[in-house]
């Protein structure tokens, strides 16, 4: 495995990016996307759709963050699936498995292959919705409940003590997640896939012997983006909170005199209000930080460049062949149309 040596100095910034899949790599550019996959049988397969462009309010800031989100969830599950059937994960498990359940018959002769398909993406984004609901905040509101009836402390603390509950349990679980032998390899896809777009940035040729020498972290990462969200969560949630106490007297009495109901109520206000509000804010510092490079924007992009150390890994030969594919897939015919 090569060593990952200085970092070369980017001629622009381009607003391509992408996503690790396994055993491939998924890139969105301003007009197509394009999933690549080395398959075990096949070799190099892709797949290249058409990028339908934001328009009207959608293209708002402060309302661009929570589509575009929304829409990077779908499309990772959806490519994530591709990956894992053109790798040949698919072929390995219908190999252990002689046949098809009786409820994978049912539901795809009742729906068709590709609403039984769309069916199966919109339950994965549900189920793991429903993942980080509880694991990034019911557990963090219980841990804040007990510590609240320990200490007698403020709301504000209390909250604040959720915000740094739920920042923990998102680095030890990304921390005990780069640790699993097969997230390895997608971690090193996803190094790959920074090395690419840092080779790309710098104008020079997509090779592999360029690219090998490029850094494996990204200013504009998408991990780094959702620890800002974490981070940025804290302020936000625990002065939102203390607003809505003051504002409204109500919430202090529910509180004390039925705490699950008030916990689960804050539950669903952070969720359905204030969540949308952090990932609108994270996404506008992420463009932000995307288009300058300054002492300032480092300073903000230090925190997610640390913790790349836990979900990049130096890749191999084959993996960055896969980059080097996707981003050429994604690349506009126009010179300069991708300049972020």
């Amino acid at each position: 495995m090569a060593k990952e040596s200085c970092q070369v100095k980017e001629q622009f910034k381009t607003m391509i990016g992408g996503q690790a899949l396994i055993e491939g790599i998924m890139m969105r550019g301003p007009e197509k996307m394009a999933v690549v996959v080395r398959s075990q049988k096949d070799g190099l397969v892709q797949k290249v759709d058409p990028v339908k462009k934001k328009t009207g309010f959608l293209a708002w800031p402060m309302i661009r963050g929570v589509v575009n989100f929304s829409d990077s969830m779908i499309s990772g599950v959806r490519s994530l699936m591709w990956s894992a059937e053109k790798s040949g994960m698919d072929a390995e498990a219908e190999q252990e498995t002689a046949e098809p359940s009786k409820l994978d018959r049912w539901l795809e002769k009742k729906l068709g292959s590709e609403k039984f398909m769309s069916a199966l993406i919109t339950f994965s984004v549900i189920l793991g919705v429903a993942f980080s609901v509880f694991m990034f905040f019911l557990i963090p509101i219980l841990l804040g409940d007990v510590f609240q009836r320990l200490t007698g402390c403020s709301i504000v603390v209390q909250h604040l003590f959720e915000g740094f509950c739920r920042l923990a349990i998102f680095l030890v679980y990304m921390f005990l997640v780069s640790r699993l032998k097969d997230m390895k390899r997608i971690f090193s896809y996803h190094g790959a896939e920074h090395k690419t777009i840092r080779c790309y940035e710098a104008k020079l040729p997509l090779t592999v012997e360029n690219v090998r020498k490029m850094s494996r972290k990204h200013p504009r990462c998408g991990t780094s983006f959702l620890f800002v969200i974490m981070a940025l969560s804290i302020l936000i949630f625990t002065v939102l909170s203390y607003v809505l106490n003051a504002l409204i007297p109500a919430l202090v009495t529910l509180q004390n005199q039925n705490k699950l109901l008030y916990n689960l109520l804050m539950m669903g206000i952070k969720i359905l209000v204030m969540l949308p509000l952090v990932v609108s804010i994270g996404y506008e510092i992420n463009r932000f930080v995307g288009r300058h490079d300054n002492w300032f924007t480092r300073i903000l992009t230090a925190p997610g460049m640390w913790f790349q150390r836990f979900t990049t890994n130096e890749p191999d030969d084959s993996m960055i062949e896969v980059a080097i594919e996707a981003v050429n897939l994604v690349i506009p015919e126009q010179e300069g149309a991708d300049i972020w």
